[in-house]
C-alpha cells in the first residue's frame, strides 16, 4: 500500500473552527456567526435547509453538540475572543428534548450569559438562543437570515467588540 504524502495544511473545511483552534473565516465584511446546534433537533434542520437548497447566509459556521443544554457560556466567550461577530445556539422544541430538560438548562445559563456579554462590553444581542425542530429547515434559514442582518446593524453601533474580538 502506497501512502499518500502528508501536507502542513489542513482542509478547513474538514474541521470544526473551535474544535482545531483556529480563527473564524474572514468573508468579506459579512458578520460571521457561529451557530451551535443540538444533535438531535438544530442540527437536522441545519441539515433539511441544505438538503432543501434553501438560502442562509454562507458566513454561518455549525458546530454540533449532544444537546443545547451542553453549551458552556466559555464557549460564547472564546468564539468572541476568536473573532465571531455573533453566536447563535439553537435547541429542540420545549418539551421535545432528546435528553429531558436539557433545552431548559440552556435557557436558563444562556440568559445569565447573555448578562455576562453585556458586563464585559459585548452587545447581548450578538448572541441568540432559538428553537428549531429537525423538520424546520426553512425556519432555520429564516433565522440565520434574521440575526445576520441584525448583527449588520449592530456593527456600527456602540458597545460592540471590535472586528479581531475580545482578543485585542
Amino acid at each position: 500500500m502506497s501512502a499518500e504524502p502528508m501536507t502542513d495544511t489542513p482542509n478547513p473545511k474538514a474541521q470544526a473552527p473551535m474544535a482545531t483552534g483556529e480563527t473564524a473565516p474572514k468573508l468579506a465584511q459579512e458578520p460571521r456567526v457561529l451557530a451551535i446546534l443540538c444533535r438531535w433537533c438544530s442540527y437536522a434542520g441545519a441539515d433539511l435547509a441544505g438538503t432543501s437548497r434553501f438560502r442562509y447566509p454562507a458566513n454561518v459556521r455549525i458546530v454540533q453538540v449532544p444537546c443545547s443544554g451542553r453549551v458552556d457560556p466559555v464557549m460564547l466567550f472564546r468564539a468572541f475572543t476568536e473573532g465571531y461577530d455573533g453566536v447563535l445556539v439553537s435547541g429542540c422544541h420545549p418539551g421535545d428534548c432528546h435528553y429531558g430538560t436539557g433545552n431548559y438548562h440552556a435557557r436558563r445559563k444562556l440568559a445569565v450569559a447573555r448578562r455576562l456579554l453585556e458586563t464585559v462590553g459585548v452587545h447581548p444581542d450578538r448572541m441568540h438562543f432559538t428553537w428549531v425542530s429537525a423538520a424546520e429547515g426553512r425556519r432555520f434559514a429564516e433565522v440565520c437570515e434574521r440575526f445576520t442582518d441584525r448583527l449588520r446593524r449592530l456593527a456600527g453601533g456602540a458597545k460592540t467588540v471590535a472586528r479581531k474580538g475580545l482578543a485585542q
